[in-house]
């Protein structure tokens, strides 16, 4: 697999999104990692393996701890990719953009809309 393709593999799970949240603030153990989520510690460490093989964390060793920390470069590749389509959702915003100029010009300001009458029975 392609490494924008493994990177975006990574990035699908939310919990591993959230492990990358966490890490983005510094490094942590797999124990604060595993804090918040209910899942066991294997489950965790299967999901640091995933980010870990993307390129996307990097595990030290200092004796029986392995800190966890975030390497940005892959989503530096993945920002680099999105960016080629930002031509299509600007070009959206464009075309939204001048169909509200639209509107408020046909609304005119300042005027009331006519209420019907109601029929009395």
């Amino acid at each position: 697999m392609d490494r924008l393709s493994s990177t975006f593999a990574a990035l699908a799970d939310p919990t591993r999104r959230a492990i990358l949240a966490k890490l983005s603030l510094g490094g942590a153990s797999v124990t604060e990692l595993a804090k918040p989520f209910a899942i066991s510690m294997p489950a965790v460490t299967k999901h640091l393996k995933v980010l870990e093989g993307a390129g996307l964390i990097s595990r030290s060793r200092e004796a029986q701890f392995r800190p966890c920390k975030l390497e940005a470069a892959p989503m530096k590749e993945v920002s680099r990719w999105i960016e080629q389509y930002r031509w299509c959702w600007e070009e959206s915003f464009d075309r939204l953009d001048a169909y509200l100029a639209e509107v408020q010009t046909a609304e005119k300001p300042g005027k009331k809309k006519k209420k019907k009458a109601r029929k009395r029975h």
